[in-house]
């Protein structure tokens, strides 16, 4: 690019308005990018309104925004100043940890990332499709220069697409590498055509889980769109806050989320619920993109041998066949995943440190990191329930 640029940053989604971020890439439907729902305003928006995401929680807004002579908007890098860590799927305690110890301060640190949702999408968001290898190098090697500016740290980039690396090592990032569990559609016509391509043991072992699921009298409901009445949120949220609570031990949403993203995006939003005795016991969250389902968190009031693998797995593999979705993204970790037919997905994340010395160990750590995942999905992928040559 030879006109003049500039960055600059708004801490509010709000500020930026609805129509001036649903002109960039992965942010509306029919676009260059396939629709990503987390990158919504809609979404966005509902975090740091709902007082998910906000200075108080941790993450303050630091969205950087790239604009031409005219005030144009030509990218963007949804951000954050951080104070911790958490909330993020891709773990940097111990260099944090590291840096402390040695007499320097690793927060606050930028964080480029989709608050609380470990799932891969554009990060250096563009306005023009001709214009993207320019916009995301431009965007790139901002960063570095804002993070420099900030006198922080780091700047951490977090689920990036493949397409997208390049640009952010010719920055001067280091390359992270980590592993999701993915069902891919290879075009099967329902569940049972998936299960045909299972060898016959493992096919054999998930019809009884399926079967095993709902003995205790439980149906499945998928709820989206107007479904979504508060009186169901209330529920789900009940669901949420007794999961989160034993396993995280602070639930990162707050209820009036789930208001919002119902006001605002339902027909993103999936619910698969499950019934026992009129009542709902258990529930999972999904969101649906244009061509995946994403799946993100789930919780139950009730205990029931197997529900969680078919609230979860099961039932969202069975709506992306039913609306011909390429794949469903079940969230972070869990090779448990593998046996339900979620193959291993290699994930990326960038990462600007500043300090030389910490650059320096992260560097080689991050060296012997990557050759384990490689070595980690190819020792999976052979042990996966396809019958061979099918996976």
């Amino acid at each position: 690019m030879t006109e003049q640029l500039t960055l600059r940053v708004e801490k509010s989604f709000k500020s930026i308005g609805i129509d001036r971020w649903s002109s960039l890439s992965g942010t509306r439907r029919g676009g260059d990018v396939a629709y990503n729902p987390f990158l919504s305003h809609a979404f966005l928006s509902s975090l740091e309104e709902s007082g998910s995401a906000t200075a108080k929680t941790g993450w303050l807004g630091h969205h950087i925004l790239m604009e031409n002579e005219k005030g144009d908007l030509l990218g963007a890098v949804p951000a954050y100043l951080k104070s911790h860590s958490q909330g993020e799927y891709v773990f940097d305690h111990a260099w944090a940890d590291a840096l402390e110890r040695a007499g320097g301060q690793y927060y606050p640190k930028l964080q480029c990332c989709i608050p609380f949702t470990p799932a891969t999408g554009p990060r250096l968001l563009s306005a023009s499709a001709q214009d993207t290898e320019s916009v995301r190098l431009n965007l790139a090697g901002g960063l570095t220069e804002i993070t420099r500016q900030l006198g922080i740290s780091s700047t951490h980039v977090t689920f990036l697409p493949d397409e997208e690396l390049s640009s952010f090592e010719e920055a001067g990032f280091l390359h992270r590498m980590d592993q999701q569990f993915h069902f891919i559609n290879r075009g099967y016509a329902n569940h049972e055509e998936f299960l045909g391509e299972l060898s016959s043991s493992k096919r054999k072992n998930l019809r009884k889980e399926r079967r095993s699921a709902l003995e205790n009298g439980i149906s499945i409901e998928w709820l989206t769109g107007s479904d979504l009445t508060e009186n169901i949120w209330d529920q789900f949220f009940a669901f949420y806050m007794d999961t989160g609570s034993r396993k995280w031990g602070r639930p990162y949403l707050t209820r009036s989320f789930y208001s919002l993203i119902g006001e605002r995006m339902a027909d993103d939003v999936l619910l698969v619920m499950a019934k026992r005795e009129g009542r709902y016991v258990a529930g999972a969250i999904n969101f649906i993109g244009e061509d995946c389902l994403f799946g993100r968190h789930w919780g139950c009031i009730e205990d029931h041998p197997f529900l969680h693998f078919e609230v979860c797995y099961h039932q969202a593999i069975d709506f992306a066949l039913a609306h011909r979705l390429k794949r469903v993204e079940a969230g972070a970790q869990g090779e448990h995943k593998l046996a339900r037919g979620y193959m291993p997905v290699t994930t990326h994340s960038a990462h600007y440190i500043a300090h030389p010395g910490l650059r320096r160990a992260v560097e080689d750590y991050l060296a012997r990191e990557r050759r384990e995942v490689a070595y980690a999905g190819e020792y999976l992928t052979e042990h996966s329930p396809f019958r061979k040559g099918e996976e």
